[in-house]
């Protein structure tokens, strides 16, 4: 089992067409079922054109209907990315990833609102991960996004972070020690995102294949508290956490657009008293989440 995509799953790249989209396609070809799990790329100027095998398309609703994908991932540029991720969710796609940094608050606004008044109309509920998120991974099935595949390793412990960085951290030292990954989720670290560590908690949770969860965290936002609370009332599964930004100055932004400190429950200390009291691992030192988390297994 792994949760949100496996060797069946079939994407769709927007952006094929540019420098990052074809790097990334390619790399993600190159991992385990990749030449059949990439079916189709966009781009409404050269449709009927082709990049690696993979046949292009002008919109996502074409490029779905001609291959059956129910994923695809964004490799658009800031100024258009938002559009993409609407486009894809006007096709009715299960899930999209959406690598894209730097797209404007503003833009994100409009299209999550048009993603809940869609809903809200009793239509297809599309996922959304990200934006500036690294994508993810079922190790050994299928990689969607920018992370080093080689790090990854088959297993049943999952791992969430909102920061690309550590979430390749916190994988390559499970990997290290022997323990493998159900599957690895960067839900990136913008203010307004997709899915949330609670969504992402809650399907590690429900997946019979993921023994225990890495959460990975940063300042600003009250998501990782929201998550702990929720793991304390329904989590089945040791969880180890650690929140990045323990030094960060208050006001100051850091890395990440969402990483702002407004003061009181958005810091990492808060973060981490919630996450403890929540019955969670923690640690303030990021080198030690792996051995932590073997010990919880032996416990």
């Amino acid at each position: 089992m792994s949760i949100l995509i496996n060797k069946d799953t079939r994407v769709i790249t927007q952006g094929i067409t540019g420098k990052t989209g074809q790097f990334h396609t390619k790399g993600c070809q190159g991992y385990a079922n990749g030449r059949a799990c990439f079916v189709a790329g966009v781009n409404p100027k050269k449709a009927g054109e082709s990049f690696e095998g993979i046949p292009i398309h002008a919109t996502v609703k074409d490029a779905k209907a001609a291959t059956g994908a129910n994923v695809s991932v964004i490799y658009v540029p800031p100024a258009g990315a938002a559009a993409a991720i609407w486009e894809a969710v006007e096709a009715d796609l299960d899930l999209v990833i959406c690598i894209t940094e730097g797209i404007p608050v503003k833009d994100m606004l409009e299209v999550r609102n048009k993603m809940k008044r869609k809903e809200a109309a009793g239509g297809k509920q599309t996922l959304l991960l990200g934006p500036n998120c690294p994508g993810l991974i079922t190790p050994d099935e299928i990689k969607i996004g920018i992370m080093p595949g080689h790090i990854h390793r088959k297993g049943r412990i999952g791992v969430v972070s909102r920061s690309g960085t550590l979430t390749y951290e916190a994988v390559a030292q499970l990997t290290e020690i022997g323990l493998g990954q159900s599957s690895a989720v960067g839900i990136g670290g913008d203010p307004i995102n997709g899915l949330k560590h609670l969504d992402v908690m809650k399907l590690f949770n429900d997946d019979p294949d993921t023994d225990a969860v890495i959460m990975i965290g940063e300042i600003g936002g009250p998501d990782e508290a929201e998550a702990a609370r929720w793991c304390q009332a329904h989590m089945k599964k040791p969880v180890v956490g650690f929140i990045a930004g323990v030094t960060a100055p208050a006001g100051k932004r850091m890395g990440h657009a969402g990483a702002l400190i407004s003061g009181g429950a958005d810091t990492a200390d808060a973060k981490l008293a919630i996450m403890e009291a929540c019955g969670f691992t923690v640690t303030r030192n990021p080198s030690e989440m792996a051995r932590l988390l073997k010990g919880l297994l032996k416990a």
